[in-house]
């Protein structure tokens, strides 16, 4: 017990009790300011009959994931193919590929985004340099949220070591095989490559869509969730409302009915996942 005493201490007093802590606020008025009142559903009844901005930032959020999801996923298994081929040198190109994904979720880097697409940024000049006129990439609604959804696509490093991981572990016997065959390089890669991997595409898919559902710093620092809150995604929302507003037994709904959320989300992932997701023990059915 005693080994097991400062694991089980910190799940107790930062995990454990936060969540049932949460739990209990999310049916009550507290400000902070105050101690909390029970009010019963009172908070889950405002918000999905009284609060416009929670379906906008659901919207938000619901695009924002279809679009940086699959980009990334597919980003990071192109570079993942690329930076498994026996080349001399890999293991540096694998490290610089991998930076992105430190520095990706950062301020700073976020900051940097911001200056890259604004009007007269660095992405807009050089659209000039081709005769393109600027485009309002943070200020026009139908564009923004496509913008910052490129910035988590730029930060692929995770899932494409995950994915490099993976391709290591397909057997070389079924590539020669297939030569032998007369099989494609294309061929290969659908028909041998992609079905050995789809266990690690489910599981960066259900972590990347996790976290895209808990989007935050990009819309908070490059648009503010503008504009016309274009941008309001559910974490910006659930942010506002516990620290700019102090409604922290409303933003402790919020989060539980995210958390509702992504465990439907991931529920519905792995039970389609048994039709696309093979095992080589033949499994892969829940």
């Amino acid at each position: 017990m005693a080994y097991i005493s400062p694991w089980l201490i910190g799940f107790l007093v930062l995990t454990l009790y936060p969540f049932a802590a949460s739990l209990f606020y999310s049916f009550t008025d507290y400000s902070m300011v105050r101690g909390p009142q029970w009010t019963g559903l009172q908070n889950y009844v405002g918000i999905f009959a009284k609060d416009p901005d929670f379906y906008k930032s659901l919207k938000a959020t619901a695009v924002y994931v279809a679009i940086a999801v699959p980009g990334k996923l597919a980003f990071a298994l192109l570079v993942a193919l690329v930076l498994s081929l026996p080349v001399r040198g890999i293991s540096l190109f694998r490290t610089v590929y991998y930076l992105p994904s430190i520095l990706g979720g950062s301020i700073a880097v976020s900051v940097l985004w911001r200056f890259l697409f604004m009007r007269d940024g660095l992405v807009n000049r050089a659209l000039a340099s081709a005769s393109v006129p600027p485009v309002d990439w943070l200020g026009d609604p139908k564009l923004a949220l496509f913008t910052i959804a490129l910035l988590p696509i730029w930060e692929f490093g995770s899932s494409m070591i995950i994915f490099l991981a993976g391709l290591k572990q397909v057997p070389k016997e079924l590539y020669e095989a297939a030569r032998a065959d007369g099989s494609s390089r294309i061929g290969m890669f659908f028909h041998i490559t992609l079905p050995m991997i789809t266990p690690v595409i489910l599981f960066n898919l259900v972590m990347q869509t996790i976290g895209a559902f808990q989007q935050f710093t990009a819309a908070f620092v490059i648009t503010g969730g503008g504009p016309v809150k274009s941008t309001y995604v559910y974490g910006l929302m659930l942010y506002d409302n516990a620290f700019h507003y102090f409604k922290m037994g409303y933003a402790s709904a919020l989060s539980w009915i995210l958390f509702l959320i992504l465990m439907t989300v991931t529920y519905v992932l792995m039970k389609l996942s048994g039709r696309w997701t093979y095992y080589e023990d033949g499994g892969g059915r829940l």
